[in-house]
């Protein structure tokens, strides 16, 4: 049995903006795949390494790795990681699991089940007639700043989840030959995204659809959620609730028949969730301020009326010995719970329990500073000791099962560095651990420059030189390539640039402050105020998502650097103008716009916290 599985599902890259050839300010990208496909590459060369492999010849692995081949064909790559290269996908409007987390009936009213599934597909079918007439593929009423969808999104969709089915299949079958720890290579995102509400990058949810296809299909009757994204996961939140109410319901039906003397109806157990969150309370969805989002956020239940729910904030640390400090008294606070929780509701057989953690690395150290403004600057290795801890937790409480679901991360150096801690500590043995020197600096700058595509060189006038000569890399740099290529058959590219669509920047952004604002705006949003997204049942709306508020909205310029990858921008705030006062020829546009406003997907920003 291999150690640990990768899913990698290659449908994801089909989701992409194409309101405008610009784009700059896109960070939920295609290429976070490949980001995260580097990371893997080097951790699935330095576990072998360590289990007794050479890293100084590696044709045995590319040979395993040559046997590989497309769709959900799976094949240990000299074990022990398991690679597959899916080729899932599933039925949004049909599969009971969709159905279950994004259009459960609600018998109180007449409305269409599947109505939010319904529109998201006719959304994406129609992206491209909208945006040709001058309109937003999404509808208004919803984030227009974080929200993008093209005819090719449904694809990336319904492949995302269909892999994450099948990863929980594989890990749950106890007939099944592979790994009981594996970690999902998906896109987009979905921890944002309650039942109806999509949002922040996030059009459904991965883990709780993955959560319900365990319920319904392998008798999994409790999930335990970990996630470790820098941004609260609002969406998986509402999601859960709304589970475990209908949960208690039931029971205390049960409880009630039982005590006036009637038999219980027989019905299996219904679900009962988990969901812990390490977060940065000031980051979106908090970042305005919103009472509702900042609540939600800052939730800590333990059983009562059946919720299981538990938030910690990411605190500032000034030295690295700090954040470990903090870890071991603050962060594995996350874990403790869950101990609780699978205690608390123990069964007889006690074997009903998945793990799930939702993996964002934006976080890192290593991401923009304008995605992670507030510094939290998670060290690398976080990634590598949680995901350890973690596994303890799993070994003692769910047979060893661990599912693994990418969520944020944006930055190329975040996610490769990310994933490659997260996945050495998911697969090594308990026998061997990680160095964390293998995700230092000069070893990242080694490994993206060795997966740097390589541009030609053309001629160049002036006297005629010796041509230059790369030093030999090391072994594990090597090997690490040549796994890559493997993982990556298929070079992605971008698709090439067509006629530009003109388009206006959007009134709504995903993460920024009002310019010299001293506090937020104290409108709620529709979405909100309806306590829209709350599946089954009446829920508090502090637990549902709301959409961020209108506010003057905020842009930093970027630059792209020749390997493509966006840096950052001065963080001053005289980096920082207005969309408002912008003109069409300062961002780009050509000077005579459209009739209708047509919003552009944007990275929300706003000043430095010390500003």
């Amino acid at each position: 049995m291999a150690n640990a599985s990768i899913f990698i599902q290659d449908a994801c890259y089909q989701h992409r903006y194409i309101r405008s050839r610009d784009t700059s300010l896109i960070v939920e990208r295609p290429e976070r795949l490949i980001a995260a496909k580097i990371g893997l590459a080097a951790a699935v060369t330095r576990i072998q390494e360590v289990v007794g492999k050479s890293a100084g010849d590696p044709n045995d692995m590319v040979a395993a790795l040559d046997k590989l081949t497309l769709g959900s064909r799976s094949s240990d790559i000299t074990a022990p990681i398991n690679v597959v290269h899916s080729s899932a996908t599933l039925d949004i409007l049909s599969h009971p699991a969709v159905k279950f987390t994004h259009g459960f009936p609600d018998p109180n009213t007449a409305k269409d089940s599947n109505e939010y599934l319904r529109n998201l597909k006719k959304w994406s079918e129609d992206s491209i007639e909208k945006i040709s007439k001058g309109d937003s593929e999404i509808p208004q009423g919803l984030a227009q700043g974080d929200l993008y969808l093209c005819p090719e999104s449904l694809n990336a969709i319904q492949g995302a989840l269909g892999t994450v089915c099948e990863c929980i299949d594989t890990v749950v079958d106890p007939n099944h030959s592979s790994s009981k720890r594996a970690f999902v290579v998906i896109r987009p995102p979905g921890h944002h995204c309650g039942e109806d509400t999509p949002s922040g990058f996030c059009f459904v949810n991965n883990v709780i659809v993955g959560a319900a296809h365990a319920h319904l299909k392998h008798g999994i009757h409790r999930v335990v959620i970990f996630d470790i994204d820098l941004h609260h996961g609002n969406g998986t939140q509402s999601l859960a609730w709304a589970i475990n109410e209908e949960t208690q319901r039931q029971k205390l039906e049960v409880e009630a028949r039982i005590e006036a003397g009637n038999s219980p109806p027989a019905t299996i157990p219904g679900l009962q969730i988990y969901y812990s969150s390490i977060h940065d309370i000031l980051s979106y969805p908090c970042e305005d301020g919103t009472p509702s989002m900042v609540q939600a956020a800052s939730v800590s239940i333990s059983g009562a009326h059946g919720q299981w729910i538990e938030n910690v904030h990411l605190k500032d640390h000034a030295k690295e010995g700090d954040f470990w400090g903090m870890y071991e008294e603050h962060y594995k606070k996350i874990i403790h719970k869950a101990e609780e929780f699978v205690q608390s509701t123990a069964t007889k057989n006690n074997e009903d329990v998945l793990v799930f953690i939702s993996c964002g690395f934006d976080a890192s150290e290593h991401e923009y500073a304008s995605m992670s403004r507030h510094g939290r600057k998670v060290p690398s290795n976080f990634y590598a000791q949680f995901t350890r801890d973690a596994r303890v937790f799993a070994e003692k409480h769910a047979k060893g099962r661990i599912v693994s679901v990418l969520e944020g991360g944006y930055s190329d150096r975040a996610l490769i560095s990310g994933t490659f801690a997260h996945f050495c500590a998911l697969g090594l043995s308990e026998e061997h651990t990680w160095n964390e020197t293998w995700w230092n600096k000069d070893n990242l700058d080694a490994l993206q420059n060795a997966t740097k595509t390589k541009k030609p060189r053309g001629h160049v006038s002036g006297p005629l030189s010796a041509p230059k000569t790369d030093p030999e890399p090391e072994p594990w740099l090597k090997q690490a390539v040549s796994i890559f290529q493997h993982l990556e058959p298929i070079p992605f590219k971008t698709p090439r640039k067509g006629k530009a669509i003109l388009v206006e920047p959007s009134s709504r952004t995903l993460r920024q402050r009002k310019v010299g604002s001293s506090s937020p705006a104290s409108a709620k949003s529709k979405s909100e105020a309806t306590g829209k997204g709350m599946p089954r049942g009446k829920i508090n709306s502090s637990l549902s998502k709301g959409q961020g508020k209108k506010t003057e909205p905020v842009v930093i310029t970027e630059s792209t650097r020749s390997d493509g990858q966006a840096e950052d921008s001065d963080s001053s705030t005289e980096s920082f103008s207005t969309l408002s006062s912008m003109s069409d020829s300062d961002a780009g546009l050509p000077i005579s716009a459209p009739s209708k406003k047509l919003p552009r997907v944007i990275l929300k920003l706003g000043p430095p916290p010390n500003s």
